[in-house]
């Protein structure tokens, strides 16, 4: 189930990962979620399969609630979709991306360039 950025904000404060895989331009422009986890798209299944030899820390195990973000909600869901295919069956998505997080008044910073 996606979710919309209120949801997705309550499961990042009961545990949730929020892994934002958007390129680093577009973070640069849009901006950031505070605690994000940055996991470019290229890589994201292999970071994340608790088989991997190359997987996160935080990759521990096919339990783990992941919430993907992008810009705008699109390349997240076949993100999601694809952890799913690997046996992680809590991934999901913000509906409308870091924009609608952004536009609900959630969490957001920018670097200083």
């Amino acid at each position: 189930m996606r979710l919309t950025p209120t949801q997705a904000d309550q499961a990042r404060r009961q545990g949730a990962v929020i892994v934002d895989i958007r390129p680093a331009a577009q973070r640069a422009t849009e901006g950031k979620i505070p605690d994000a986890l940055i996991v470019e798209r290229n890589v994201l299944e292999w970071r994340f399969d608790p088989t991997s030899d190359a997987k996160l820390p935080e990759a521990t195990g096919y339990h783990l609630q992941i919430i993907i973000v992008c810009s705008e909600g699109y390349t997240s869901s076949l993100a999601a979709a694809s952890l799913h295919d690997i046996g992680l069956q809590h991934a999901t998505d913000v509906i409308g991306g870091f924009r609608a997080w952004a536009t609900a008044g959630l969490p957001t910073h920018h670097t200083k360039p």
